[in-house]
């Protein structure tokens, strides 16, 4: 066996949603801050290929890098890369991480309790670790500001007519259309058509309402839809349903989106301090939201969320290339991986 390359992978997942985590192989990135290494790895993009794409990865997974922090008072940092691209944060990814890094060793565990603060391109988030009998329980993730950004937005879509959607901001920019309006529940049973649904929505939101983070110019623009379905009020159960590029749904209830949403419902009125709310996804799984406490972003009212669930670790393995492949950084095929490619290649993440 010969290799000209090779990584070192956990694997773990949140609650169903795949967070690989590469722990060995890559020593460091270009950048003194995280959101420059992020760019860094935006502009050259052969690593997220090489781990991400088949025959190594598909597309129901991401790929995160475990870097040494750039932030004072952090412990460790990381980068999720996906099927579309690199992006800042994952709340999902990031309970994959806290989790591999204690059950691993990489960083010490205590019981009951662990703090690990990350250090990622959005800012530092705080994770605590409930440990017994050296696994990790749950991970609860004390969030950089959330903020609703459009509230009941009315947006044009081709064969579907004028909807209305919320805009927030919980990482990355959301549309968050409900489902009531659509004539659909989530479920496993509709997440084809979610998919085919959800991007027309975002294509029509990104193309007519404008987004601009206060204090990154980076962030400016809509990069995911999640479909918001209330599935029983009096116990606080809501629904959610990302669609993630290039065409599939999220298996957990998402992080990030679950912040989102919970700075649109407390800007509505629906969500006050410490209120517990119940995130379930697509097949079912959980993560707890609340709003930890009430704060800026520039002149915008915002909320520091906090989103808790559980990960487990799956396997641990190597990755590898032999010099004579001639898939040296992998290959996409659209039955598998959507029709957005063409969306990447106008944001410079080709494919080969």
């Amino acid at each position: 066996m010969r290799w000209n390359r090779v990584v070192t992978v956990v694997g773990a997942h949140a609650e169903g949603e795949v967070g690989r985590v590469i722990t060995g192989g890559v020593l460091d990135v270009p950048g003194d801050t995280m959101l420059a290494k992020m760019t860094y790895l935006q502009a050259n993009d052969e690593l997220r290929k090489f781990v991400n794409q088949e025959p190594r990865g598909c597309a129901q997974m991401t790929t995160n890098l475990l870097l040494p922090p750039c932030a004072p008072g952090t412990d460790a940092s990381f980068i999720p890369m996906q099927a579309d691209g690199t992006h800042a944060m994952s709340g999902s990814n990031a309970m994959c991480v806290v989790t591999v890094l204690l059950e691993t060793g990489i960083l010490p565990m205590h019981e009951p309790e662990t703090v690990v603060v990350l250090d990622t391109a959005v800012g530092p988030v705080k994770a605590t670790a409930r440990c017994a009998d050296g696994k990790v329980e749950r991970v609860s993730l004390d969030f950089f500001p959330a903020y609703a950004e459009h509230l009941n937005a009315n947006i044009e879509v081709a064969g579907l007519g004028t909807i209305r959607a919320d805009i927030a901001f919980g990482g990355v920019f959301y549309v968050m259309p409900s489902t009531d309006q659509l004539g659909f529940k989530i479920g496993p049973d509709v997440a084809r058509d979610m998919v085919e649904i959800g991007g027309k929505i975002k294509a029509a939101a990104r193309e007519q309402i404008l987004v601009q983070h206060p204090e990154i110019p980076d962030f400016n623009s809509i990069d995911f839809i999640m479909f918001t379905e209330v599935a029983d009020t009096e116990r606080r159960v809501m629904r959610n349903a990302t669609i993630m590029p290039p065409g599939r749904v999220d298996r957990s209830p998402c992080g990030t989106g679950s912040a989102a949403r919970l700075a649109v419902m407390h800007a509505k009125g629906h969500a006050g301090l410490g209120e517990r709310f119940d995130m379930r996804s697509a097949i079912d799984s959980s993560f707890e939201a609340s709003v930890l406490s009430k704060t800026r972003v520039g002149s915008k009212p915002a909320i520091i969320p906090r989103i808790s669930g559980r990960a487990w670790i799956y396997a641990m393995m190597q990755l590898g290339r032999d010099p004579s492949d001639p898939f040296q950084e992998g290959y996409t095929l659209a039955d598998t991986w959507g029709s957005e490619a063409d969306e990447q290649k106008m944001n410079g993440l080709n494919d080969q």
